[in-house]
């Protein structure tokens, strides 16, 4: 699928406004939740700009007693 600038737009609006519908030009589609939106978000990203890793990192620090 061939995502655009504005699939991309219509996808944070949705998540800004915390809605789980999106229409995209001529279809529409109903979200189970903002965590399958944001994930949408992810992949239509990388789908416009392949430099950007649709994976998330999170580095989480650890801490120890001498």
């Amino acid at each position: 699928m061939s995502w655009t600038t504005t699939d991309l737009t219509a996808i944070e609006s949705a998540i800004a406004s915390g809605e789980l519908r999106v229409k995209f030009a001529d279809r529409e589609v109903q979200y189970r939740s903002i965590e399958e939106l944001l994930k949408a978000r992810d992949v239509i990203k990388a789908a416009i700009d392949p430099t950007i890793s649709a994976s998330t990192r999170c580095t989480y620090a650890s801490f120890s007693k001498d």
